[in-house]
């Protein structure tokens, strides 16, 4: 019924395609307006127009003003100085720049997989830039990060702009250089990981992305925005845990019985401990409780070893290289080098493999990409298939999606899908059919979901002897020309997922006539989406092709989200072993079953999003308050402003009623004598070294003595501070303001992380005292973080008030400075979707940091104080602490 409808509302409004194109095809032929006039300009006065064109929009014209004559130049300069490998003029078509158009306008624009997005992406790159604000190009791998660049170059060069492209291993001084160019190439995770590293660096001249986060173009937007989206980007460090707990975890889950001792939610990839698992587990660990004291990190440990054993499996989910273990790509099946897991389960994966275990690492920065791709003024896209996920990219980003038409009509023949019982079955025929195109002289190429299953199915052809190139984690070197190659006559190539993605498959000589690439789908993905791009592997640019999906019930799909109903269906038809299906009806139960996973994954990415919001908005915070410490402005009216927040807070604790009746039991006996004006006198004495004498007034009210004492502890401080200021010199007294405040900030920040980190693992369980973990969430998040900045004020104004720094002193607060930037950088990032990507610091390439140690002895908040006074530590020296 729905689709019947949708067929109606489609032929009275027509499809989305067509109402792009009659929204965007005037402002194709205005561009073409200005085709013969471009054309006949010589080089020089072509290049001379960007020139003209920052001059027009310095006396107030605008990009869209300028667009139709800018996009013509663009078009002009790229068919002269840009050509394809065969030698054919690079002209953008009429339907690319209605994709430049979407892309400048801040859409999305679905273009199918041949139409050159590449190329496209230059009108929108070529017209922002005119703003000398930078646009940054956000491609899913180094590779073609590179390759894209090094490409579309010469056409900028041409027109007088800048590129460049960002890549892994290269230093601060390299990305700052490429960060200054008008068009900057670069992935998601450096991108990402640059912004993060930003904002631990301890000199603003340091930033490479100094001038913002102006304008973006997200290529394989879908594989960048939805589908590594549920994963956050993480900077971390060495934490201290030992590695030993990870040996006695790992030991323990090889003992407890699946289905008796916990349950395995595979379809959530979690484990749930029964009671009896859990008791039989406390006793195989040698404690009473997992649930007292420090033994409560037992839980965690357990579960992430147990999905290690039965989750995470070698050559599907990570692969083992030279003692390592090397994470697979889900979406690319390409091994993601320099990578962790975090919270542990990378540590459990290497104590169940017998590796040598690497240290767990602590949060230092985070961020999820919705939200670093929210900070950029104007962000865009393009891929092959955005459309089934138009909603999210609507809901989460406010980006919608152009379909743009193609230049040639597409001819790809999609054969319906093939169902077997068993997956044996299954591979037997798919042999079959390579065997059987393979001998028409027609180029193969077969996409798998897993290293094993490629590996499974490159040994039966070799049975067979059928020659055929493979490609996955375990043969990546050559990714990019074997790709290219795949479509030569009689070529077979085994491909994980999506590798090679963004590289052109040009057909050989004659295959054309012979029908062209034929791609076959060895299971359905879980995304639909992916399922196309593999379709879209053939027929491009109005060449002949046809696809075609080999299924079984055991396939991961079918067997979690459609196997029952399916299997049930097929018996119900008399369907034997041996046989094969193809239906129309299991083809909808398929495509049923996608949309679930589709849905379910929406849904985690938006639970993400709503956790994320709390640590965005505090994360903001932060980050402007250290963006300020670094400009440099004013630090010591930032100081003094912390002070007054600080007296705000302190002083009415002294003389409010409840200060005085904690001193007073239930019963009321009186514990020890409450003297406010004492209490007041020995907080502002120990912590700011200040001696006043504070004195009630009978006649003023409480408020009245607020104001007035803070107003003498304010007066005290800013004595006090002038002294400091006097004696250490101007100069040297804001340097050391501005250590004070980046180090107090990100120690604080960082140890904020890692209390969030807790909080968020620990959340869940509010569920069972029937209150929203969310809500809970956001609201002990936001107490936990005005702590956080209390401490921050406290410990900046208190240290400002105890520096000492002289000559000999100055090169010493650089070092410590140098220190801690050398901690931040040189980091190598990491993904991997369900965990968290981390970048992980390499403790032996650390220079050594100096270590200030507190010699005096540990007091107790109950034990007599050591100053003397008699007073309990809480009620006097550790008052405020």
């Amino acid at each position: 019924m729905i689709n019947f409808i949708n067929k109606i509302l489609t032929k009275i409004f027509g499809s989305s395609g067509d109402r792009v194109k009659k929204e965007l095809q005037p402002v194709v032929d205005e561009v073409n307006v200005f085709e013969e006039s471009t054309r006949a300009l010589d080089d020089e006065a072509l290049a001379g127009k960007t020139e003209e064109f920052r001059s027009r929009l310095a006396q107030g014209e605008t990009l869209d003003g300028l667009l139709p004559e800018a996009f013509a130049v663009c078009r002009e300069a790229s068919s002269r100085v840009l050509r394809t490998a065969t030698g054919v003029p690079m002209r953008h078509f009429d339907v690319q720049i209605m994709g430049g158009v979407a892309l400048h306008r801040g859409r999305i624009a679905e273009m199918s997989t041949g139409e050159g997005k590449t190329l496209v992406a230059t009108l929108a790159c070529y017209l922002n830039a005119l703003e000398k604000k930078g646009v940054h190009v956000v491609t899913v791998n180094d590779y073609l990060a590179q390759r894209d660049r090094d490409w579309m170059a010469p056409l900028f060069e041409f027109l007088g702009m800048s590129s460049g492209a960002i890549q892994g291993e290269m230093d601060s001084v390299e990305r700052l250089e490429m960060y200054a160019r008008d068009i900057t190439y670069g992935t998601n995770n450096e991108f990402g990981f640059d912004y993060l590293r930003d904002n631990m660096k301890i000199h603003l001249e340091q930033q490479v992305q100094g001038r913002g986060r102006n304008f973006a173009i997200v290529d394989e937007v879908d594989s960048i925005l939805v589908d590594e989206a549920r994963t956050p980007l993480i900077i971390s460090g060495p934490a201290e845990k030992s590695t030993d707990k990870y040996h006695i975890a790992d030991r323990v889950a090889k003992r407890l019985v699946k289905g008796q001792d916990f349950e395995l939610k595979e379809k959530e990839r979690s484990i749930v401990f029964t009671e009896a698992g859990i008791e039989k587990a406390e006793g195989l660990v040698g404690v009473k409780s997992f649930y007292v004291g420090k033994d409560m990190e037992w839980p965690h440990l357990l579960e992430q070893s147990l999905k290690a054993h039965h989750v995470y499996h070698q050559d599907d989910h990570y692969l083992i290289d030279n003692g390592e273990v090397k994470i697979i790509d889900e979406f690319t099946g390409r091994a993601l080098e320099g990578r962790t897991w975090s919270e542990g389960l990378h540590q459990a994966v290497e104590a169940k493999e017998g590796l040598k275990i690497r240290r767990e690492n602590q949060t230092l920065a985070t961020i999820t990409l919705q939200h670093y791709f929210k900070l950029y003024s104007k962000l865009s896209g393009m891929t092959g298939t955005a459309l089934t996920e138009a909603v999210e990219f609507d809901s989460i980003y406010k980006l919608s999606v152009a379909p743009i038409p193609t230049n040639k009509p597409l001819i790809r023949d999609d054969i319906p899908d093939v169902v077997y019982m068993t997956a044996r079955e299954k591979y037997y025929a798919i042999v079959d059919e390579i065997v059987r195109v393979n001998e028409q002289g027609r180029p193969v190429l077969v996409g798998t979901t897993s290293v094993e299953k490629s590996e499974l199915l490159s040994g039966l052809l070799k049975r067979r002897g059928v020659k055929h190139y493979i490609l996955n984690a375990k043969h990546h070197d050559r990714e990019a020309d074997i790709v290219a190659d795949a479509g030569q006559a009689g070529r077979v190539t085994l491909s994980t997922n999506m590798a090679g993605r963004g590289t052109d498959i040009v057909l050989g000589d004659g295959v054309v006539d012979k029908g062209g690439l034929h791609v076959i789908g060895t299971e359905r993905h879980e995304s639909r989406r992916i399922d196309n791009q593999l379709r879209g592997r053939c027929a491009r640019q109005g060449d002949p092709g046809s696809s075609i999906f080999f299924l079984s019930l055991e396939d991961d799909l079918m067997r979690r989200f459609a196997g029952e109903r399916v299997q049930s269906m097929l018996k119900k038809i008399g369907m034997k072993e041996g046989e094969e299906i193809s239906h129309p009806w299991v083809s909808r139960s398929i495509a049923k079953a996608q949309k679930k996973v589709e849905a379910y994954h929406f849904d985690i990415r938006k639970n993400l999003l709503e956790y994320d919001g709390v640590m965005n908005e505090q994360r903001t915070i932060v980050y402007d308050q250290r963006q300020s410490i670094l400009e440099g402005g004013g630090l010591s009216m930032m100081v003094e402003g912390m002070m007054e927040k600080v007296c705000s807070l302190q002083v009415p604790k002294y003389l409010s009623q409840e200060a005085i009746e904690e001193s007073v039991e239930a019963d009321g006996e009186v514990i020890e004598a409450y003297d406010p004006l004492a209490e007041l006198y020995t907080w502002a004495s120990s912590a700011y070294g200040i001696d006043e004498d504070f004195q009630l007034d009978a006649g003023r009210s409480q408020a009245d003595h607020t104001g007035a004492f803070s107003d003498r502890i304010m007066e005290a401080y800013q004595e006090r501070y002038a002294e400091r200021t006097s004696a250490n010199g101007e100069e040297n007294m804001q340097r050391a303001e501005r250590f004070i405040l980046l180090m107090e900030l990100d120690d604080k920040w960082k140890d904020h992380l890692h209390a969030m980190d807790t909080l968020r693992h620990a959340i869940g369980l509010r569920g069972y005292a029937q209150i929203d973990p969310k809500i809970a969430y956001k609201r002990e998040g936001y107490e936990m973080f005005s702590e956080m900045l209390d401490r921050f004020r406290a410990s900046v104004t208190q240290l400002v008030l105890r520096v000492q720094v002289g000559e000999e002193d100055e090169q010493e607060l650089d070092s410590g400075l140098d220190d801690a930037e050398f901690q931040h950088s040189g980091l190598a990032p990491g993904t991997q979707p369900e965990s968290p990507m981390q970048e992980a610091s390499d403790p032996s390439a650390q220079a050594p940091v100096k270590t200030i140690v507190n010699k005096a002895p540990k007091v107790g908040r109950n034990d007599p104080c050591l100053c003397g006074s008699g007073k309990k530590f809480k009620k006097c020296c550790g008052q405020g602490s």
